[in-house]
């Protein structure tokens, strides 16, 4: 197993002097955001980590290796490559053996953060339970994951073009806590709030850190979601983003759009219909995550 990992030096030199490691996925540079914004907004966030005392560690796959951390070259070559495959958990094993250049996901980000031993991941949004997945099965890997693997992911919510109460009724069913940071309602992305609550709620540090060591210490597999709002000055009207999220839906469903394609297709098309301002929120919302992720990775390293 180990020969697969490789640490970048920043990395490297926090597990030797045990400092806080904050995990990152790829996904969202690759997939997510145009270059060379992806570039831009994944160094930001990680120096947010790094001036909140934790050490950032992007992971993706390279030539073979899950690479833990990433240098600023390889940042740069892997935010402007063409063709990177998303990687999740089934994709792993091919794409580190034809040594492909692969993005994780959360679910791929995750099992990787959990093979180096960090247990504190921070993201955007969750996948979840697709609307109408009653009838296509759609659910993404994302939830299977966290009720396995221990890495607790600090993230927006789910994503708002999933269907948010079916998503809450699957991590109950496979005992994942969701917390709410500061808030007893599950933020929607880009939205801070939405008509579900959360399990629990925390509002320090502190409180999420010392709930994970219980957790643990008792041997509960499986993550745990941190459920950060999205500050009200980044966000978007939930009406207003409710109207442009069913129209690309109806659009998807039109296309024949199915399984993974999905979610582009869709943060493409919500881009599209809100001139930008989605692309907006979603970094803002990353870079309070990185913050609130930091401080919490620190608190669980005491």
């Amino acid at each position: 197993m180990k020969k697969y990992l490789s640490y970048s030096a920043e990395v490297q030199e926090a597990m030797s002097t045990g400092k806080p490691i904050v995990a990152l996925e790829s996904t969202i540079i690759s997939h997510g955001m145009p270059y060379p914004q992806n570039v831009k907004t994944a160094r930001e966030v990680e120096q947010i980590i790094r001036d909140n005392g934790a050490v950032p560690a992007t992971i993706a796959l390279i030539d073979g290796e899950i690479k833990i951390g990433l240098s600023d070259d390889e940042l740069e070559m892997f935010g402007n490559s063409q063709g990177v495959a998303k990687a999740s958990r089934r994709d792993l094993g091919y794409l580190l053996a034809t040594k492909q250049l692969g993005a994780t996901t959360v679910a791929a980000t995750m099992i990787c953060a959990d093979l180096a031993g960090i247990r504190i991941f921070v993201t955007g949004g969750i996948g979840g339970v697709h609307r109408g997945a009653e009838t296509t099965m759609d659910i993404s890997a994302d939830l299977e994951e966290l009720a396995q693997t221990d890495v607790a992911v600090i993230c927006a919510g789910a994503k708002s073009i999933l269907d948010i109460g079916l998503t809450l009724e699957y991590l109950e069913t496979k005992g994942v806590p969701v917390v709410g940071y500061g808030t007893d309602m599950l933020p929607a992305f880009y939205t801070p709030e939405s008509e579900f609550t959360v399990n629990f709620r925390a509002d320090n540090p502190e409180a999420v850190a010392d709930m994970l060591r219980v957790k643990w210490d008792l041997q509960l597999k499986g993550g745990a979601v941190i459920a950060n709002p999205i500050r009200k000055e980044d966000a978007i009207e939930k009406e207003f983003i409710d109207n442009i999220i069913q129209q690309a839906l109806t659009e998807a469903h039109n296309n024949g759009i199915k399984g993974k394609d999905v979610t582009p297709f869709m943060l493409g098309k919500v881009k599209e219909l809100t001139e930008g301002r989605s692309l907006d929120a979603n970094i803002a919302l990353v870079k309070n995550n990185a913050v609130i992720g930091a401080q919490i990775a620190v608190a669980f390293n005491a």
